[in-house]
């Protein structure tokens, strides 16, 4: 049987992480040791920062059609309870793209919720 050598495929692991790496400052991205700890810590934050950007856009969201809302005499909680009980089913995310670029609508729709609540 022939010998093996490993040398191409550690080259390519250690390739693949100082690929990772480029554009790091100074050891972490020239390094192995020191750009694979920073490698892993950044996938480690793009895991959590993905999760937490769905959080922030719901939360930016909640801050527009509160605005938006105040704006014709309801609270953020009025309005939303205005709408569920109008079975009207629109998202957040559609919500505050109106408060922002539509206000005639957004205005028939708070209207939508004050007769229902």
């Amino acid at each position: 049987m022939p010998r093996v050598k490993s040398s191409v495929k550690s080259r390519e692991r250690r390739k693949k992480v100082l690929k990772m790496a480029k554009g790091y400052r100074g050891g972490r991205g020239k390094l192995l040791r020191t750009a694979m700890e920073t490698v892993d810590r950044a996938h480690k934050f793009a895991y959590r920062d993905r999760k937490a950007k769905k959080r922030s856009f719901r939360s930016l969201w909640i801050v527009r059609i509160n605005a938006a809302a105040r704006q014709h005499n309801l609270s953020y909680s009025k309005f939303m309870n205005g709408l569920k009980k109008a079975n009207v089913d629109m998202d957040r995310k559609v919500l505050a793209g109106l408060a922002v670029s539509d206000r005639e609508a957004f205005a028939r729709l708070a209207q939508i919720a004050k007769e229902a609540a």
